[in-house]
């Protein structure tokens, strides 16, 4: 009679040490704070992260929205415009007023010049650069969205390779392989992994949005580039002779 009521006290003093060693909170607040501290860098890294690409995302939205609005009311007065002067004095917005200045400059500069041609590719070169300028400009801070878009995954990786090691290490030490024990080290782990998709889901999406708006805007430029470069192409026939005057002929006697 003794030995059997102290066979089933034996049996369950493993279950309870094992229940000790359990964390009451299995929130994911609660597996933060009982992670390993490589794990908890990994996770406050991947929230960082995550932070970020929705700060550029909200900051380069109001940015590309307000570029296409420009650009768009841009188009309006270059198209109505018969010189560059013209153009110039509609008040036009950014970036377009700046390839219009820069078109006159060129032909200030270029004053008392007979070759048409030349003058035409010197202007077309300033406004290359200017267009390669803008869309630099456009282009900053997506950078960082394909690098968190690239990386994110692995850095969670990273922290469940790191916990589920110490999940392994605990097991050992408990010399118990009971799931109670070693469910909540490896969910630990994961949610290092579900961190990490959680950040670079966003940033691969809003890369690609941004690389299409961008791409959009970029066509945009070009079509104002284009449409400068008619306008001093006709300030340029205006004002110099399309060819030089033809040599006399002697007619035969």
């Amino acid at each position: 009679m003794l030995a059997a009521g102290v066979a089933p006290a034996a049996a369950q003093e493993p279950t309870v040490e094992a229940s000790a060693l359990l964390p009451r909170d299995l929130s994911p607040w609660g597996m933060f704070m009982s992670a390993d501290i490589i794990v908890k860098a990994v996770m406050v890294g991947l929230v960082f992260a995550s932070f970020v690409t929705w700060t550029t995302w909200l900051a380069k939205t109001i940015e590309i929205v307000s570029t296409q609005r420009r650009l768009r009311s841009a188009m309006i007065p270059l198209g109505a415009a018969k010189t560059l002067a013209d153009a110039a004095q509609s008040h036009l917005s950014e970036p377009a007023a700046s390839f219009c200045a820069n078109a006159i400059a060129e032909l200030r500069l270029s004053a008392g010049a007979v070759e048409r041609e030349g003058l035409k590719e010197r202007i077309g070169s300033r406004l290359e650069r200017l267009e390669a300028a803008f869309g630099r400009r456009l282009n900053r801070g997506t950078g960082i969205l394909a690098t968190i878009g690239a990386t994110a995954p692995f850095v969670g990786l990273f922290g469940t390779v790191w916990g589920i090691m110490n999940s392994f290490i605990g097991i050992s030490r408990a010399q118990t392989t009971n799931l109670a024990v070693v469910a909540p080290g490896i969910a630990e782990a994961l949610l290092a992994t579900a961190l990490g998709l959680a950040a670079a889901i966003p940033a691969v999406v809003i890369y690609n949005m941004f690389s299409r708006q961008t791409a959009s805007c970029r066509a945009v430029l070009a079509d104002i580039a284009a449409e400068v470069l008619r306008l001093a192409s006709r300030d340029l026939d205006r004002a110099l002779p399309n060819r030089k005057a033809d040599p006399p002929v002697d007619k035969p006697r």
